[in-house]
């Protein structure tokens, strides 16, 4: 019998025959529609790509492990935190926000940082990004918000007065759009930028006892941002430098690590804190609710196949397990439904089944059917609950912590309209080089806006967090400053 371990074969699994020449009507056709390897290979060449993500189409990815080194089982139940020395297999996913699968890696963008933990009690995805706010704070303004970072409908061109526009109407992106234009909005690297949670979200422990909780991962490589000008160049001469980078450090064996804090706030606090604890315009002061150690993760594993690893890994702030859960934070809320919903819409009803989202942890689900659905698809069990035929029960104890509401339903904003002081303290904390940079980069942002409108309404928030910050963007565009008074 002949050797067929390295035998090409069709996806039914014949041998071909000629993988070099079609099945034509003579020498010179025309071309057979009987040969179904061709067909086969073209049909499946015209699918090769997936939809990209919407936002964070362009990433970079990478397995490692996470390692609890702190015991705050007083504070969660979740069992891939319950003992010191504990390791947990994870997969992270780093990416730019609003560019195409094709844009550079170096442009000023927020990044995503998205991590998956294979729990014992199941995937924990943390979705967050490497600031700890973002640009607004109810998911209803996202699609409109993402829609100016995208191409303009006609010029299919970037479009700098839809994105200053935008922000100047929506104050509560001050926080987000300092840190974006500061030394940190273009990283090194992904291995020299912090990662955040950025959400609130709950933790509750095994007596059912809950808190508020922040993540912050701090990378132990230290944080090391790009100079404006060599970011342009490295745009041009090599737009996937963070994802060579990344794929190299760990494929010499310098592996890149972080270590994982919270933020542990309790539950009474939340209604006496003096800005809204699940804004995500804001942060919580580290004076107040300072970091707590609970672990390091380590990425020490490069995918085998980007295709299958990186582009089909799908996360959601909604995969939670036993002792961790969410906030009323509205923008992940919202979240809560649209990331799983994306992947539905991208990847497919059953994207979880791919080997790169799949559980460690056994999945008992009365769920069938759906395209590409490539497991035994629940054989001849009972495909309905309830039933008297010993399928899987949902277990009373893993129901989610209560915890009270009130209110009439009306579409209504955060009671706190505070948009400027976290921004002004942000700003005073910068050295005189840091607000000189983040000045003369919100300017060259600036400039091809064409309403001066536009213009002054940003410049009038800059100013109300802080009168020099105002001045100084006001001076740079060659507009009037505005006056103290308001």
């Amino acid at each position: 019998m002949s050797d067929t371990t390295n035998r090409l074969t069709t996806s039914w699994g014949a041998p071909v025959g000629d993988n070099q020449n079609s099945m034509t009507a003579g020498s010179r056709g025309p071309t057979l529609i009987q040969d179904v390897h061709l067909l086969e290979k073209l049909a499946h060449f015209n699918r090769e790509r997936v939809p990209e993500r919407v936002v964070h189409a362009k990433g970079a990815g990478a397995h490692g492990y996470f390692e609890v080194t702190n015991d705050l089982s007083k504070y969660t139940k979740a069992a891939f935190l319950s003992e010191v020395g504990k390791r947990t297999p994870l997969f992270v996913r780093f990416s730019t926000v609003a560019g195409e699968l094709g844009s550079a890696d170096t442009v000023r963008d927020p990044r995503g940082f998205a991590v998956k933990f294979y729990t014992e009690e199941g995937n924990y995805d943390l979705v967050g990004n490497n600031t700890p706010v973002f640009f607004i704070r109810d998911a209803i303004k996202f699609p409109d918000f993402i829609h100016t970072q995208k191409r303009h409908p006609q010029t299919h061109l970037k479009n700098p007065n839809a994105v200053w526009d935008f922000w100047s109407l929506s104050p509560e992106s001050l926080h987000q759009v300092t840190i974006l234009m500061s030394d940190r909005g273009i990283p090194a690297t992904y291995r020299h930028m912090h990662g955040f949670g950025s959400h609130t979200f709950k933790w509750v422990n095994a007596a059912g006892e809950a808190v508020w909780v922040k993540y912050h991962f701090k990378t132990e490589q230290g944080i090391r941002n790009l100079d404006v000008e060599l970011a342009a160049k490295l745009a041009g001469e090599n737009p996937d430098y963070h994802t060579e980078d990344l794929f190299n450090a760990i494929a010499q064996g310098d592996f890149p690590a972080w270590k994982l804090c919270v933020q542990i706030m309790p539950l009474e606090d939340a209604d006496t804190y003096r800005f809204d604890p699940f804004d995500v315009t804001k942060v919580w002061s580290q004076k107040d609710y300072p970091l707590i150690e609970v672990g390091r993760m380590v990425l020490d594993r490069n995918p085998d196949n980007y295709f299958a690893e990186v582009e089909q890994a799908t996360f959601s702030p909604g995969s939670f397990v036993p002792g961790i859960e969410a906030s009323p934070d509205k923008m992940l809320q919202g979240r809560l439904f649209a990331y799983s919903d994306a992947h539905r819409y991208r990847v497919g009803a059953n994207h979880n089944a791919l080997p790169i989202n799949r559980p460690k942890a056994e999945t008992n689900t009365y769920q069938r059917d759906g395209q590409m659905r490539f497991d035994g698809n629940g054989g001849g069990s009972v495909y309905y609950e309830p039933n008297s035929f010993g399928g899987p029960k949902q277990s009373a104890e893993h129901k989610t912590a209560p915890f009270p509401v009130s209110g009439t339903a009306a579409s209504v904003a955060y009671d706190h309209a505070d948009h400027y002081t976290q921004a002004g303290d942000l700003y005073r904390l910068l050295s005189e080089e840091e607000r000189a940079r983040l000045v003369r980069n919100i300017v060259s942002a600036m400039k091809p806006v064409e309403k001066d409108e536009i213009k002054l309404r940003q410049i009038a928030h800059f100013h109300k967090a802080d009168p020099e910050y105002g001045r100084r963007v006001a001076e740079g565009l060659g507009l009037p400053v505005p006056r103290d008074d308001g």
